[in-house]
Formats: structure tokens, C-alpha cells, sequence
């Protein structure tokens, strides 16, 4: 939820929308599957998932109870990295609930696009779970690595976050839980064709953690897609774009509403 900028929240509600932000399960303050298997990712590659505990497809599901427990039978949806996989996925199983689609930064699941530079990963080792401060530091690191080059990142905006993040809670397994729901839930390739709704792409040119391949295989999937990239953007979402993201999104919104 708070990896969403204020700013960038308030240039959307400048533009005439009402924005709803939440915490994903296994993240910050919502539901933790503490008790769920160690994800095995040798295990995972070869096909075996029974040390994954969910899928995109439950978390899915989760923003549809949201939507049904604050009354709202259709929205629009803007996911980024594995929320615009979450998004994805809830266009396709839940068509009636979703008016439009905006896909940041994201991908198919097909394995011959997005995949990440490895080369800029390994360097970055495994968050200090047991350590507030390197934490805060790892996350600085890790930012700067898959950052944009054409915009520098705010390490001081990077830290409070971080700090935030960490107080809000801290789980050593949760990524890896993440990571492995992604895995398990596959292609959405061919399901992404049944979309028919106003979808935006949205993706960095420059993008280390999901390569901009992902973004240009998911516009050319969905029918009708806009695909919108920036050169020197990698994977976040650099302050300097806020106002083009929000115009280019209140555009497709206000002009999906126009259709109804």
C-alpha cells in the first residue's frame, strides 16, 4: 500500500478520481500466511508447487472481497509489478468487476518475455530481516539497482518508506511466498485475449527487475491495449512522471466512463 506515493495519488485525485490503496496478503498489515511451507524454488521450476501456499488467483479474489465489503460491484484497476499481475488476473476471471485496466511495469508469465536482469540482482544479496537499519540500506541499494537512470532516486523518501515498511512488519518469507504464487500461476497469454475493456500498458525502457518485453507482450495481448513507454524509467515510479502517469490514467478512466 505505501509503495503507492502520496504525490502521485494526489495527481489522480486532482484529475477527478476516488482512490483505494491496500496491502496485499503477506504484505504490511493485512493477513500473513505465516504458518504456510518454505517455498522450494528448485522444486517450483521443475513443476513440483506443493510448497507454494497461494496464487494470483486468490489474491484476485481477495480484491474482489475488498471491493464487495466497501459496496462497489465494478472499478478500475491500476496494479504495478506483481499488482498489475494481480490486475491482469482479475480482468480475466472476474470481467464484470473491472471497468478498465492499467498494467504498470508488469507481465504475461509467458518466460521468454519480463525476465529480470539477473546480473544486477545477485549483487544485492537477501534483505537483513533482523535489522532495522540494514534494512533500510538494503532497500536503498536494491532501489538504486533496478531504479531509472534518467531520474535519481530520493534516498531520503527511499528511507522513510523503508523505515515505514519495516514498522508496519517485517516477514523474512514473504516475497519468497509472493514470488512462488507468481510462478505457480503461469501464462496469462492466451486468457489476456478474452480482455475487452480499456487497458493502458504502462513501462520503463530501462526496467532491470521486469524488462520492458513483459509490457510490450502484455499490450499486444489484450485487445485494443495502449502501450505507453519511457526511455531512462526502469522498475518504480520515478516523481518527474507522476503528472504524465496520472493524465494518461484519468484519460482512460474518463474515457471508459464516456462509453457507458
Amino acid at each position: 500500500m505505501i509503495n503507492w506515493p502520496e504525490g502521485f495519488y494526489l495527481e489522480l485525485a486532482s484529475r477527478g478520481l476516488h482512490l483505494i490503496r491496500f496491502d496485499n496478503r503477506d504484505a504490511g498489515l493485512s493477513t500473513h500466511f505465516s504458518d504456510g511451507l518454505v517455498p522450494d524454488f528448485a522444486s517450483i521450476q521443475s513443476g513440483n508447487f506443493s510448497t507454494v501456499t497461494y496464487t494470483l488467483s486468490d489474491m484476485a479474489a481477495d480484491t474482489v472481497g475488498l471491493m464487495d465489503a466497501l459496496g462497489y460491484d465494478s472499478v478500475h484497476l491500476v496494479g504495478a509489478s506483481m499488482g498489475g499481475m494481480i490486475a491482469q488476473t482479475l480482468a480475466i476471471e472476474y470481467p464484470q468487476r473491472v471497468r478498465s485496466l492499467t498494467s504498470m511495469m508488469s507481465t504475461t508469465g509467458n518466460q521468454s518475455v519480463g525476465q529480470p536482469d539477473y546480473s544486477v540482482l545477485a549483487g544485492l544479496g537477501a534483505p537483513p530481516y533482523q535489522d532495522r537499519e540494514g534494512y533500510i540500506q538494503w532497500q536503498i541499494r536494491s532501489r538504486k539497482a533496478i531504479g531509472s537512470p534518467r531520474y535519481p532516486l530520493d534516498e531520503k523518501d527511499t528511507a522513510e518508506v523503508a523505515g515505514l515498511a519495516w514498522d508496519r512488519d517485517h516477514d523474512s518469507l514473504s516475497m519468497m511466498r509472493q514470488a512462488a504464487a507468481v510462478i505457480k500461476s503461469g501464462e496469462r497469454t492466451g486468457k489476456l485475449a478474452s480482455i475487452q475493456i480499456p487497458t493502458l500498458v504502462i513501462h520503463g525502457q530501462d526496467d532491470k527487475m521486469i524488462d520492458v518485453s513483459g509490457g510490450t507482450a502484455t499490450a499486444a495481448a489484450i485487445p485494443g491495449a495502449q502501450l505507453v513507454t519511457y526511455e531512462g524509467m526502469g522498475h518504480g515510479l520515478p516523481k518527474p512522471l507522476w503528472s504524465d502517469f496520472a493524465t494518461k490514467i484519468a484519460g482512460l478512466i474518463h474515457g471508459a466512463e464516456s462509453l457507458k
